[in-house]
């Protein structure tokens, strides 16, 4: 039991150290593609593909600005988790953070940038590419 404990821990810190250096890639370390040509997978944005950080720009595409506790909600992680993805976000300058009181209570505000709203569609484009290319069309 202690060694399946031990393999395991291995296997997420393994896991973790590759999404941290896909993280550190810069974003435009990508090979332009053709003008004419598919996009591939490969070219996706990284920094957005990740499942939180998508879930988090699109919520906030839809919506002027969402709270750290609605967002929280709305995707139904862990403090932890989204203010590590939250903070990755506000690094590339896709969404921009405002702290203030509502009375006593701290809170903490996000919205879309102009610069992640322009992130966002550009891959959505790429997916749209992607799922073509793959239907054959």
């Amino acid at each position: 039991m202690a060694r399946q404990n031990a393999l395991a821990k291995q296997k997420r810190a393994g896991a973790q150290d590759e999404q941290q250096q896909a993280d550190a890639q810069p974003e435009r370390q990508r090979r332009p593609r053709p003008a004419d040509g598919p996009a591939t997978a490969a070219e996706l944005d990284r920094l957005i593909h990740e499942r939180i950080r998508l879930a988090i720009v699109s919520a906030l595409a839809v919506n002027e600005s969402l709270t750290f506790n609605d967002l929280k909600q709305l995707l139904n992680t862990t403090d932890g988790n989204l203010s590590v993805h939250a903070r990755k976000l506000e690094e590339a300058q896709y969404v921009t953070c405002n702290k203030y009181f509502d009375g006593r209570t701290p809170k903490t505000e996000y919205r879309l940038t102009a610069a992640g709203r322009r992130a966002l569609e550009r891959y959505l484009g790429h997916m749209e590419s992607v799922i073509r290319a793959a239907r054959g069309g």
